[in-house]
């Protein structure tokens, strides 16, 4: 299985992410640039945390207008698994790939803690390795966490299973306490919270070490299956 982490300017989790997958799971990991045109060799795509392009005029806003943004809604279509953390989080919103909108936290601060988040679905190729209702613990680091959707949406997230994860204690003002989401296929999924943060015990949490091992299997899974197709 071969990983790609974009990296925009301005992005800062670049090299945490590289690092989890290369000390979790020890696959195959490039770091790509967001002018890349091609990213038919790569299985996963992470879009990383930072603040792409300065966060200037709106979270995301400019990146998902970088070259690479294009392949990544074609990887997507294609059911390749993608995630975005913290501001690939707001990056894939913008581009459309996810719904809703990361605003401002409530408080008008940037929050940088430890944060409990319970599992709401573990049936993604990204949470197969957590209970259902699981209680975890991930960092935040952001200062616009704050998910918003309309009731339609919100409506649509609960029927089709799309809220990922929830916080325990909301530290933004997320609608319904939402830390969380994912595409209706499942295969694209964006959280705020980082879990390459909490991989290593010196980390202070092993918790997200699990979210990498379960992209490792159920990519695992998918192609062994196929193969007896």
């Amino acid at each position: 299985m071969k990983f790609a982490v974009l990296v925009f300017p301005g992005s800062n989790c670049d090299i945490d992410c590289y690092k989890a997958v290369e000390e979790t799971i020890g696959q195959p990991v490039d770091y790509v640039w967001h002018t890349a045109t091609d990213l038919s060799a790569y299985d996963c795509i992470i879009v990383p945390g930072g603040f792409s392009y300065g966060d200037y005029l709106r979270c995301g806003a400019i990146s998902r207008f970088a070259p690479v943004m294009n392949e990544v809604a074609k990887a997507a279509e294609q059911g390749k698994y993608i995630i975005g953390i913290c501001n690939g989080f707001q990056i894939l919103t913008e581009a459309g790939l996810l719904p809703g909108a990361l605003l401002r936290n409530t408080g008008m601060k940037f929050v940088c803690h430890d944060s409990v988040l319970q599992v709401e679905n573990n049936n993604t190729p990204f949470t197969s390795e957590y209970a259902l209702g699981e209680e975890i613990i991930i960092p935040i680091a952001h200062g616009e966490g704050n998910y918003y959707c309309d009731e339609e949406t919100l409506e649509k997230l609960k029927a089709n299973n799309q809220i990922v994860f929830t916080y325990k204690n909301n530290p933004n003002g997320s609608l319904n306490n939402i830390a969380g989401v994912s595409n209706e296929r499942g295969n694209v999924v964006g959280m705020m919270p980082h879990p390459e943060r909490a991989v290593n015990e010196v980390l202070g949490t092993t918790d997200g070490k699990r979210m990498f091992t379960s992209i490792l299997n159920s990519w695992r899974d998918q192609h062994d299956t196929a193969s007896i197709r």
